[in-house]
């Protein structure tokens, strides 16, 4: 059938022979329909698919989105048939029944699903997206599938006839012998692997797996909201801790302190082959340990600074810093605002082979070729301090130093920015200005923070409007004013949302974008740091000299429809 299939596609030059190989070849490694798969590649689109079989074999086809299947229609086909064959029942009259397929021209298909039935089947083609939103539609996702799979197949093991109360369970002791055979089950690996995979199908940041008494609960950190995916059975948390910490070379044995560790898988999707690493935290809790997977997927690190999402002007000022030779340029905000993704951004932006960059991490989230790259360890003794001073014999042209923490770290960086190199690093505070406050409150002198800095970058990541159901709607004039637009502003902008389909999951949102506030160090800003001018009137300064504020920021991408109101206002504060 792949034959008849591809070879008619052909002939109609919707795909090439070379492309027909190229999907042949991954069929027979790693399975699939060869419609499906082509679509996947991108090589032909599925209405196209539909279309062609129409015409050819006068097939009618059906728009499944306005199509009502009957519940004693589906229980006909169990949602493994209609999974495995990609196929929905429609209708049935007297012994024969109507099915909608993504390539009824397999006889062999049509013969299986004839013989599990006992009916007569009528085809009709459908496409292939449209297919698979009825079987999610009227079945469930492919995930939910999946799961409720595994949990039968867990819950058909032999118990020996013993029952264990669930409260006696969650206070025994297992064995390190029993643990380790536990999660080498292959009912558990397969959930081990599909909460991995799922995590990346969804795009998230971070897994968190928990342990409470009465559920054990898997969630999803997606554009910075978490949300719930599932909750195996209780009974089920030893053995997915013991495979995750076996995975990572952890001690499973050990249960009473944090553990950390790595994993690195390989995964397959539409025909890309990309390497994904989690970092794994351990941490003992009243019900077992709770562990959180933050995935480091460097294909989807954006090093292009074009695209991080700053305003022109800013990102020129920002530009114009990181290329001097010399002075400290810091990048501010909280944990989860994109500090990394921007200092990575630099540092590969002067990668090049006459120049020695040297970064001191904590910890390393992606590898670099040509770089340095050093793995902080405070119990050894290996400080972020202790790495920096290291690195002044090292003869660096660029430093890079995961976080000033104290004054110490702070010293020796300002240090090497007046000495010659070009350093970069990052603070936890709430904007801009606020970082010469807390650099000065660490105990470094105003005449060296004012000589050392060129320029401070702060940053918030809020999610982008899903573009596939964004709208305009209303917004009262008191609303924008509150927001910090000004009159002539409001006039005539448009505000927009996201109303939820199926490409954001129904929450309006997909993916993220930053606002940024960056304040160069300009001589009458030095001249203020120098007599200790606070933080609000180094602010005031800033924006009169033309730095945009984090909340102005927020603003233009309202004004550009990628984010909405409630999303700047969460993230930032109107000064």
């Amino acid at each position: 059938m792949i034959t008849k299939l591809g070879e008619m596609l052909i002939q109609e030059s919707l795909i090439t022979r070379a492309q027909l190989d190229t999907a042949t070849k991954q069929l027979s490694t790693q399975g699939g329909r060869l419609a499906n798969l082509l679509v996947d590649l991108g090589f032909v689109s599925d209405e196209d698919i539909a279309s062609a079989i129409c015409r050819n074999y006068g097939i009618p086809s059906i728009n499944l989105s306005y199509f009502d299947v009957d519940s004693d229609i589906l229980r006909l086909i169990t949602q493994e048939t209609a999974q495995k064959y990609q196929i929905i029942p429609l209708s049935r009259v007297g012994s024969t029944l109507t099915i909608a397929s993504t390539d009824p021209t397999n006889v062999a298909d049509l013969d299986d699903i004839k013989f599990m039935t006992g009916l007569a089947i009528e085809p009709v083609v459908a496409s292939i997206s449209s297919i698979r939103e009825a079987i999610e539609k009227y079945y469930g996702t492919t995930h939910a599938i999946e799961l409720k799979k595994v949990y039968q197949e867990i819950a058909g093991k032999p118990t020996d006839g013993i029952e264990v109360d669930l409260a006696a369970d969650l206070q025994q002791e297992k064995t390190t012998d029993e643990l380790q055979n536990a999660s080498e089950e292959a009912p558990i690996i397969k959930l081990v692997n599909m909460i991995i995979a799922e995590s990346l199908k969804r795009g998230a940041s971070d897994i968190h797996i928990e342990p409470y008494e009465h559920e054990f609960r898997v969630r999803y950190r997606v554009d910075g909201i978490l949300q719930v995916s599932m909750t195996p059975p209780v009974k089920l948390k030893d053995a997915v801790t013991s495979r995750l910490k076996i995975m990572a070379k952890l001690d499973i044995s050990e249960k009473r302190i944090p553990q950390d560790g790595r994993i690195k898988i390989r995964t397959h999707h539409k025909g890309e082959n990309r390497e994904v690493d989690f970092r794994v935290s351990t941490l003992p809790t009243l019900f077992g340990e709770k562990i959180v997977l933050r995935i480091l997927d460097k294909s989807s690190l954006p090093l292009d600074m074009t695209r991080l999402g700053f305003e022109q002007d800013s990102l020129a000022r920002f530009e114009k810093s990181i290329l001097k030779p010399f002075g400290m340029v810091l990048v501010t905000g909280p944990t989860g605002s994109g500090k990394t993704s921007t200092l990575y951004s630099s540092i590969n932006k002067l990668n090049k082979p006459e120049t020695n960059i040297m970064t001191a991490e904590d910890p390393v989230e992606f590898n670099f070729p040509g770089i340095n790259q050093v793995q902080v360890r405070e119990q050894i003794g290996l400080t972020f301090a202790a790495a920096l001073r290291s690195f002044l014999r090292q003869d660096p042209n660029i430093i890079l130093v995961g976080e000033i923490r104290d004054f110490e770290t702070a010293e020796i960086a300002i240090k090497a920015a007046l000495t010659g190199h070009l350093v970069f690093s990052t603070l936890h505070t709430n904007d801009a200005p606020s970082s010469i406050s807390r650099l000065l409150n660490m105990g470094i002198e105003p005449f060296l923070v004012a000589t050392s800095v060129n320029l401070i970058c702060a940053q918030r990541l809020v999610r982008k409007i899903c573009q596939e159901c964004k709208e305009p709607y209303p917004v009262p004039l008191q609303t924008l004013l509150d927001l910090g637009v000004t009159p002539e502003e409001a006039g005539d902008m448009k505000v927009y949302r996201g109303a939820g389909c199926k490409n954001c999951n129904g929450n309006g949102y997909r993916g993220r974008v930053g606002l940024y506030e960056v304040m160069e160090i300009s001589d009458e800003l030095q001249e203020l740091i120098l007599i200790g001018a606070s933080a609000r009137e180094l602010r005031r300064k800033g924006v009169d000299e033309g730095m945009i504020t984090l909340r102005r920021s927020g603003i233009h991408k309202i004004k550009q429809g990628l984010t909405s109101i409630d999303e700047v206002v969460r993230e930032t504060v109107n000064l």
